[in-house]
């Protein structure tokens, strides 16, 4: 893991600390080539450049982010934002599903659009994989 987010972790109450360290710990195990950095001032992995998933603290939860989530018809992760993206919140590090956890990022490594990109077209996504 990036040592800016032990830092961005660092930050956090105690309660949400758990649910960031449980879910970099995760992330980590389940996508062990995929790159961390703090992106957008939020802790963020990518494959080949693209973002894959991320999290951030809101006012009453941690946001678990899957840029491609929507892709993944998982029922537990609702549509976020106008493109293919989907999240979780967790108020407890408890609310954490492991096998959840390890079946999005599985998904997450093969289903992917091309955020990378997204830019340079224009704002408009194509799947990569």
């Amino acid at each position: 893991m990036h040592p800016d987010i032990n830092i961005y972790h660092e930050a956090l109450t105690e309660s949400d600390k758990a649910i960031a360290d449980t879910l970099a710990s995760l992330i980590d195990k389940h996508l062990p080539n995929a790159e961390s950095k703090i992106w957008h001032a939020h802790p963020v992995w990518f494959i080949d450049g693209n973002p894959i998933v991320g999290y951030s603290k809101l006012k009453d939860s941690v946001r678990l982010l899957f840029w491609s989530g929507q892709s993944f018809e998982e029922p537990d992760l609702l549509p976020e934002g106008k493109f293919m993206a989907a999240e979780a919140r967790f108020t407890n590090v408890n609310q954490i599903q492991k096998s959840d956890l390890k079946r999005w990022l599985n998904k997450a490594a093969e289903i992917q659009w091309d955020y990378k990109n997204i830019v340079k077209r224009k704002g408009k996504l194509e799947r990569l994989k």
